[in-house]
């Protein structure tokens, strides 16, 4: 390198500045990177960052080998945090909220089998590779450059001691006088704050799952004898379904709503027209974009599920479920056809389950329609021919999750003539003529489309399935999980979600008429809204529950 330099000595100059400034960018990058998508705009990093000043001051004052230590400690932690603060951008683009650092590493097995259902073995390998590597030159690049700028501080100590001095006046007079630059603060404490936030989420965690585990123990219906369960339901055949991502946006939005709506109000004539009537509301949902385990636990348990420490702990309880209300009533059989679950699920126990039909229950010989493993008219249909259909001596309550509404919403089934639907082979044409994940996911306007098409068509499914094999002693209650990630639904939309109860005999419905839900299966804009953990106890003492906790 040093003959190099001596033969080239403008084009070392060169480099080495070029170098130290795109270290200097590096450091600052770091220093004010915010955790979401929309914060990154140029005065979000035209600021004074104080650690970048107490960090000069401190490498100034120190001999050469402890310099360096620190500089590649302190360089390391702030690799750290920039890599913390990509997960957080990440998370609140699909999930609405932070990156939590005690729960949320369990999540990335989920997402790389999302990815390997999306964009197959080699291409999910092929993105986990890529992260890998990123999180890796992220570490390796903010240690070297601040080591190389802690360097440079050291070996001009006159000029950066004055620009040290200028920079602390500055980074001072700005926050006395609240200095800003398009309502961003020029005095900037930036990562300070984020090492302190992020300790109170730890701290809030780690409190959070003593202070829950007392709640989920508390239950007003807990010790009400089987009699007293549910009395105005006995005869009843129950389902319960969740449609994937189904979310308030998806009524409201100018891009989606005009198809949904359509088909919300399509659907309700083939409802009035069959005999059925319908009540709609709003349920906020304990999660947001993903994780829809959360949204089903809340609804089920009446218990406020927003994270997977909560949701391992009332699973590995005996908290009252709405399934397993009825089960112990001794009137009803329960019932889960799940076409998501590909793998043992214990859960089955806590939610009071007694037959479980999964992905491998329900003989789908079709293909998968990216993440989901089968169509839901399909699913439906499998639940009619091994279960609804069958002679049973007890009423049913079924608990069905449909997934062709998940994401990327590419490609969507279609419905076909019922009579066709036979093992799934009919789909095969369906899917390859379908549009192509990789070409709706980054496209956000697509997104919404397709995410839209999606919910009709689940929609569509049902509403066809319940005018078909439905009766006068039908009751269904179906709803959105939660809300699309926000790319589709929006920055900042609501965790709302819309729920419907539909039955042929007026009583049912009128056991809610206090509750100021709409007529019809789209929930007017200022309906109620509860919280989905309000739910259960709701529903219970409307058809007929005494609480006895």
């Amino acid at each position: 390198m040093r003959g190099w330099r001596g033969r080239y000595p403008v084009a070392a100059t060169v480099l080495a500045w070029t170098v130290t400034g795109l270290a200097a960018a590096l450091v600052l990058f770091a220093l004010l990177m915010p955790g979401k998508a929309d914060q990154f705009h140029p005065a979000q990093f035209l600021r004074v960052p104080v650690e970048a000043v107490f960090g000069a001051a401190l490498v100034l004052v120190l001999p050469r080998r402890p310099r360096i230590a620190v500089s590649a400690v302190a360089g390391l932690a702030l690799g750290v945090l920039t890599v913390l603060n990509l997960l957080d951008v990440g998370f609140n683009e699909y999930l609405g909220r932070g990156f939590n650092v005690v729960l949320d590493w369990a999540l990335f097995s989920d997402a790389q089998a999302y990815l390997q259902d999306t964009f197959g073995g080699g291409g999910a390998l092929g993105i986990a590779i890529l992260a890998v590597v990123l999180v890796i030159a992220v570490l390796a690049l903010v240690t070297l450059s601040v080591v190389r700028l802690g360097s440079l501080v050291a070996r001009n100590s006159e000029v950066a001691t004055r620009a040290t001095l200028v920079a602390a006046i500055v980074w001072v007079t700005c926050a006395a006088l609240g200095v800003q630059v398009t309502g961003v603060p020029i005095a900037s404490e930036h990562v300070a704050l984020a090492v302190q936030d992020r300790a109170h989420r730890v701290r809030d965690t780690i409190r959070d799952e003593a202070e829950f585990q007392k709640i989920a123990k508390k239950d007003t219906f807990a010790n009400t004898p089987p009699d007293q369960l549910l009395t105005d339901l006995r005869g009843k055949d129950m389902m319960i379904t969740f449609i994937e991502s189904y979310g308030r946006s998806a009524i409201e939005d100018p891009v989606m709503a005009p198809g949904v709506d359509a088909t919300l109000t399509a659907e309700n004539k083939k409802l009035t027209g069959a005999g059925f009537a319908a009540k709609s509301g709003w349920l906020t949902s304990a999660t947001y974009g993903g994780s829809s385990w959360l949204g089903h636990s809340t609804f089920l348990s009446g218990l406020w599920i927003n994270n997977q420490q909560r949701y391992r702990t009332v699973t590995a309880g005996d908290h009252l479920t709405l399934p397993g209300a009825f089960r112990k009533t001794g009137d009803w059989d329960t019932v889960g056809v799940m076409p998501g679950v590909q793998k043992a699920w214990p859960e089955q126990k806590f939610y009071g389950i007694d037959k479980l039909y999964d992905s491998r229950d329900l003989g789908y010989r079709g293909p998968k329609f990216s993440w989901s493993t089968m169509p839901d008219q399909y699913a439906l249909t499998a639940f009619e021919r091994l279960v609804h259909g069958k002679k049973h001596d007890k009423p049913l309550m079924s608990t069905i999750i449909l997934t062709s509404s998940h994401q990327p919403w590419a490609p969507i089934p279609r419905t076909v003539p019922q009579d066709q639907v036979g093992d799934g082979s009919v789909y095969d044409a369906i899917e390859k003529a379908g549009k192509r994940p990789g070409d709706i996911i980054t496209d956000a306007r697509k997104s919404k489309e397709e995410y839209g098409k999606s919910i009709q068509y689940s929609v569509t499914s049902l509403i066809d399935y319940l005018v078909k094999y439905g009766d006068k002693n039908t009751v269904l209650i179906f709803l959105g999980d939660h809300q699309p990630i926000a790319r589709v639904s929006g920055d900042h939309a609501s965790r709302d979600v819309p729920v419907s109860i539909v039955a042929k005999d007026p009583k049912v419905l009128d056991r809610i008429a206090d509750w100021g839900w709409t007529d019809g299966l789209r929930p007017e804009h200022n309906a109620p809204v509860w919280k989905m953990s309000a739910f259960r106890d709701r529903f219970l003492t409307a058809y007929g529950s005494t609480p006895h906790s």
